[in-house]
């Protein structure tokens, strides 16, 4: 069972009242009969964090207040609860997991759609309607996570359980074959795995970003091609020019939409996808005349349950899939949100703990 290590811990927290973070001490929680409670290794940043200090249309639910951000980690076990899925793990297990906690993970919708559509109404996300992993020990439902393939540092894999599963499936559900083209739209954080991902899988990779930063980095992803929107007027012909006719896919990873407007004139016609993988803050605005007359077809992609969790997981292992991050200081939270929204940062950022 393992032992709890201490009464209380510090957290970056998230205040609605004045809209700001704050690093509070709280109480260690104690795990449930079906979780596990974890000492966190490394918590990495997600856009859709930074979404709770914006105005936004997209039902973002929060609960708690004032509640730990963040979820995505990785952590190694401390003590686990009674359950027969609790009991699988074992106190020093490198774990990583998804953030879905109170739903039942057994009926349609969570074995196929996701677990925020639970027949039970009552599923949280952790880190926005529950204490999420920018914080030193956290519970995790144990039916959510899994132990760490060889290869994988607990120390380093955090951004593999938001970011590297959304971007794998992100790229895998698009269904295309070896050799085909792939549009990776926003190359930051998500988009530098899914260009890892698609190339893994054989095929031809055009990167999109206006940060030069982030197309250096998807050059050394291994994209084929990379162009900035905002500096290269041609961009779109050029594109165009080069797959023979437009992309078979374009993933969509940012939060622009602007750039979901830009994404129909570089699919193919007729065959091509729009993936649609971030969430600006506003409803995105499609032509129903071309989709009805079948100039492209629309496509979202299930960012994580624990059905999907693993192949995505396993394969980043088997294929040296690692994501990029620069390392902070639990005190340095902010700074890393205030990187994210002026375009600067590159990959991935994340908590090391000690």
């Amino acid at each position: 069972m393992g032992s709890i290590p201490k009464k209380t811990m510090r957290a970056q927290q998230y205040d609605q009242r004045d809209n700001k973070l704050h690093l509070n001490e709280i109480p260690v929680p104690e795990p449930r009969e079906h979780e596990l409670l974890v000492k966190i290794k490394c918590a990495s940043l997600c856009h859709s964090d930074v979404m709770l200090f914006e105005p936004n249309e997209q039902n973002l639910i929060l609960g708690q207040n004032p509640v730990t951000i963040g979820h995505e980690a990785c952590g190694t076990v401390i003590t686990t609860g009674s359950s027969e899925a609790a009991k699988k793990f074992k106190v020093g297990d490198g774990v990583g997991f998804l953030c879905a906690v109170d739903c039942c993970f057994d009926c349609h919708n969570c074995r196929n759609v996701h677990n925020a559509w639970c027949v039970t109404g009552k599923a949280k996300m952790q880190g926005f309607s529950v204490d999420g992993y920018f914080q030193e020990y956290a519970v995790v439902d144990a039916r959510a996570a899994m132990v760490l393939p060889e290869g994988l540092d607990v120390k380093a894999a955090a951004p593999l359980f938001c970011a590297g599963v959304t971007a794998y499936h992100g790229v895998e559900d698009c269904e295309l074959e070896a050799g085909q083209w792939v549009a990776v739209i926003g190359c930051g954080g998500l988009g530098h795995l899914g260009i890892q991902y698609a190339k893994a899988m054989g095929l031809k990779v055009i990167g999109l970003d206006i940060a030069e930063q982030a197309l250096e980095q998807a050059k050394k992803c291994g994209a084929d091609h990379v162009f900035n929107s905002i500096k290269d007027k041609d961009w779109k012909q050029k594109i165009m020019a080069i797959t023979g006719g437009g992309v078979d896919a374009a993933i969509n990873f940012t939060a622009s939409k602007r750039s979901y407007d830009d994404c129909p004139s570089i699919i193919k016609p007729g065959q091509g996808l729009l993936m649609v993988v971030g969430i600006p803050r506003e409803p995105l605005q499609l032509n129903a005349l071309d989709i009805a007359l079948g100039r492209y077809r629309v496509k979202g992609s299930n960012n994580g349950t624990c059905y999907n969790m693993r192949p995505a997981i396993e394969f980043s292992a088997k294929h040296n899939i690692h994501p990029h991050m620069t390392k902070f200081k639990l005190e340095e939270v902010p700074k890393m949100i205030e990187l994210m929204n002026s375009h600067q940062a590159q990959g991935r950022m994340g908590v090391v703990f000690d």
